[in-house]
């Protein structure tokens, strides 16, 4: 879809010019894009050095690392399937589940709903799961899904990779209401990583350990059988930011700033904001060093290697608790 020749053709282009002659006015107002990269106001101009700061971090981990980053040369409109279209506003958002990924897509219903909707928070969380309730880049054509590329404001959401990963654990594998994922998931893990395992937990598959998580993420045997599950994929194979140019990177630990951010860009902030709210639940870093102290110095070390593309690319350091070989 975008080559490497004309994705830096483009990246080469967007400095200089950042918005082509393509992109018009939505109904008499500047695209997000156009407020972004050259904004009117002077505060959005500050926050914006931090953002090209963002974006250049994932540019050099790509070309650094082409030969990870770039398994693949072209990408296909498979690969687009959690990239939400907004057309009124002209937004690409990539959902990386454990990371906000509810609220955002609450606020993406409110945004492409066409007044359906006017809170976020009324939209129950699994309303904003289905996925008819929101439009895919997948369900476009090729000439479309590549105008919108070009000319919508793309971004995304990341979180500190191992905290979402504990997150993703806890939600999935601790909370007795997941059968889905019991059945699915915690039967195999338990299948191959627990030696004498119980016929109840073998059926049941409800209780699987996080080291036995870690282990089944770092099988070779997993990783050839079928893709990881978004709530563990790696936000580089889920939002493929070396072949999709994002022009935008919130982060978890700042989201409510990040976010209303975007809303400002997009021209909504005046009466649109990111929901508030402090979850109790939360995965903390404490909690993520509580979980992998009993976790081997070998299999941190694998699991890193699986992550490490995320963990370079966001600009999050080597966590302090781990024992690396």
């Amino acid at each position: 879809m975008q080559g490497n020749k004309e994705r830096g053709k483009e990246r080469k282009v967007m400095r200089r010019n950042p918005f082509g002659v393509d992109i018009c006015c939505r109904k008499g107002s500047r695209s997000p894009l156009q407020e972004l990269y050259n904004p009117t106001q002077l505060e959005l101009s500050n926050t914006n050095i931090l953002h090209q700061m963002r974006r250049d971090q994932v540019t050099d981990t790509c070309r650094a690392n082409s030969a990870l980053s770039r398994k693949r040369r072209v990408l296909t409109p498979n690969d687009l399937k959690h990239l939400v279209v907004d057309e009124d506003h002209e937004l690409i958002y990539c959902y990386v589940p454990k990371v906000a990924c509810t609220n955002w897509k609450r606020l993406m219903m409110v945004l492409s709903g066409r007044g359906k909707y006017s809170d976020p928070m009324e939209i129950p969380a699994n309303e904003a799961h289905v996925s008819a309730n929101l439009k895919t880049l997948n369900q476009y054509s090729i000439p479309e899904i590549n105008h919108r590329l070009k000319s919508y404001m793309k971004f995304l959401f990341v979180r500190e990779p191992f905290e979402r990963l504990v997150s993703a654990y806890r939600n999935k594998f601790t909370q007795k209401y997941n059968t889905s994922f019991h059945k699915r998931y915690g039967t195999k893990i338990i299948r191959r990583q627990r030696k004498n395992a119980t016929q109840e937990a073998l059926r049941r598959g409800d209780d699987v350990r996080f080291e036995e998580f870690v282990a089944y993420l770092i099988d070779p045997h997993t990783q050839r059988e079928e893709p990881f599950n978004e709530h563990w994929q790696t936000v580089h194979s889920l939002c493929h930011p070396c072949h999709i140019h994002y022009d935008l990177v919130g982060k978890y630990e700042t989201l409510e700033e990040d976010s209303n951010y975007v809303l400002r860009l997009a021209g909504v902030g005046s009466y649109l904001k990111f929901p508030t709210y402090a979850k109790s639940t939360r995965t903390t870093d404490e909690m993520t060093t509580e979980f992998f102290q009993n976790i081997s110095s070998e299999h941190q070390t694998q699991l890193y290697e699986v992550y490490k593309l995320d963990f370079l690319m966001f600009n999050y350091s080597v966590p302090s608790y781990l024992k690396l070989e």
